[in-house]
């Protein structure tokens, strides 16, 4: 049995009558022939007269659709559910991800029940940790701010019993892993939905810092406005001076005693976001509190890699300021001074993420890391290209396609996307090094990346491998609930990137 403080996971076997949970999820294909139930734990009777009934109570397998039945004889739950799985698929990595997604969508629907099995052909350990993860990440409640009509607000699942005949000294170390990745994302989410009255420069630093206080091998640093003009921040100091609430910059370090690799992370905080003096429109500003998205993923993903005891040296630089328009406020055609020396021309001040990144980045690069990646929800453009459910990712090639390859992994979505050479031009200033904008709004999101581009540092004569992921758009959810990802903040990437730090060990 293993436990967190929000969720209990346990593995049993094919006797369901021996189960001790309030509802039985079983699996159903969508199929050309109708739904078809997934491979099973249910005796071959009771199997047959459920298949028979299945089209008639409206089940159809598509995925998400949740059907309620009361519990029946070879069962000892009051609940039997029917999650639907999609089209069956023959390819074994979408196979784990629909298990993913589905055990995800159950415990999600079935909140308001404390314990509930799910019985999934489970007989790996790769099917096992499938289930167990979306499991984690579905069972998130988050009541925010309400102080009336919380009985309204149903309890997440505490339980989930995974029907495998796994040796559970096989099963440990993988719901051990999903415990730890589902409280990385449920962290994050929690920040991510923390409204910006609650949530600025100091109480992020603040809650970074307890977030890890009690992990082994982690320290943290803080830069309060001082201390960054001290050192050269003037992106961050730059974006934060038009508000009353001066920024900071976080430095989180995990530091095993044998690091095999080092690895940076970088993470965008804008703890809200009006546009600056280019003020945003009204309805643009409404999801800005989502705009620190990246720092809080990044912090942790250091905190995900210093409890499953990674041997890879980690550092998040949380980059946090609040973009308000005042008196102090930078203008369109300031100049800003970066850390390391370098000018960018602002032309716009809706543009301040990719400022703060720029810092960061700069001083990432000083400690000579092995890989940078940069985590941001960083431009409307990533939308515009990808959507609301993909992500994208840009840099050198080769740690590219090792984000790609980690996100297929860890059953998220993100899309490799180029830096064209030619399009660097339209960065040129006539009075700064570069300038924070394209010449024209095509293309955004790629000149976003190319401008980040430009404070990745070296190493040993060569730029350090380097990866930007634009997280815009599946970052935070303004539609519908769906698989495990909740309505607001999703923790979209968290688990790519822990992802990327094990397949570097």
């Amino acid at each position: 049995m293993t436990e967190s403080s929000n969720l209990m996971f346990s593995v049993a076997s094919s006797d369901l009558e021996a189960l001790e949970a309030q509802v039985l999820v079983l699996g159903a294909y969508s199929t050309e022939q109708g739904p078809q139930l997934a491979e099973h734990s249910l005796d071959s009777k009771t199997a047959e007269g459920l298949q028979a009934i299945l089209k008639d109570m409206g089940v159809t397998g598509s995925a998400d659709q949740l059907t309620r039945l009361p519990g029946f004889e070879g069962t000892a739950t009051d609940v039997v559910a029917i999650i639907g799985l999609g089209a069956p698929t023959e390819n074994p990595q979408d196979q784990l991800n629909t298990f993913r997604l589905a055990a995800g969508s159950a415990v999600r629907q079935l909140a308001g029940f404390a314990e509930i099995a799910i019985d999934f052909p489970a007989d790996s350990v790769e099917a096992v940790a499938a289930i167990a993860e979306g499991a984690a990440f579905g069972a998130f409640v988050d009541t925010q701010l309400r102080t009336k009509n919380l009985e309204e607000v149903k309890a997440p699942v505490e339980s989930v019993v995974i029907i495998s005949d796994l040796e559970i000294s096989k099963a440990t170390p993988t719901l051990t892993r999903a415990l730890i990745l589902g409280q990385a994302v449920d962290s994050t989410r929690r920040l991510v939905n923390t409204p910006p009255s609650h949530l600025y420069p100091d109480s992020f630093a603040q809650k970074a810092q307890e977030r890890v206080a009690d992990l082994t091998d982690v320290s943290v640093k803080i830069f309060d406005e001082k201390k960054l003009a001290k050192e050269g921040f003037g992106g961050i100091l730059g974006v934060g001076q038009g508000s009353v609430r001066p920024p900071r910059l976080v430095e989180v370090k995990y530091s095993p005693k044998k690091a095999k690799k080092s690895v940076a992370l970088v993470g965008k905080g804008i703890t809200f976001d009006t546009g600056g003096i280019s003020l945003k429109p009204a309805n643009s500003m409404v999801p800005m509190k989502s705009d620190m998205a990246g720092a809080a993923t990044v912090l942790n993903a250091v905190a995900a890699a210093a409890e499953l005891e990674l041997p890879v040296e980690v550092t998040a630089y949380l980059c946090i300021a609040e973009n308000m328009p005042s008196g102090s406020a930078i203008r369109p055609e300031d100049v800003l001074v970066m850390r390391g020396g370098t000018t960018v021309e602002v032309l716009n001040t809706d543009a301040e993420g990719r400022l703060v990144m720029a810092d960061g980045l700069a001083y990432a690069s000083e400690s000579n890391p092995d890989f940078i990646l940069d985590v941001a929800t960083l431009t409307g453009a990533q939308m515009v290209a990808l959507g609301t459910r993909y992500a994208a990712v840009m840099g050198e090639e080769t740690t590219r396609n090792k984000v790609v390859e980690a996100s297929l992994e860890a059953g998220e979505d993100f899309w490799a996307m180029p830096l064209p050479e030619h399009m660097r031009s339209e960065l040129k200033s006539p009075v700064a090094d570069v300038k924070n904008m394209g010449d024209s709004r095509m293309g955004g999101m790629l000149i976003a990346g190319l401008f980040l581009e430009e404070f990745v540092g070296e190493k040993n004569g060569k730029k350090i491998p380097w990866a930007h992921l634009d997280i815009a758009g599946p970052s935070f959810n303004e539609g519908s609930a769906h698989g495990f990802t909740p309505k607001e903040a999703t923790g979209a990437s968290l688990v790519t990137v822990v992802k990327f730090l094990e397949n570097l060990v």
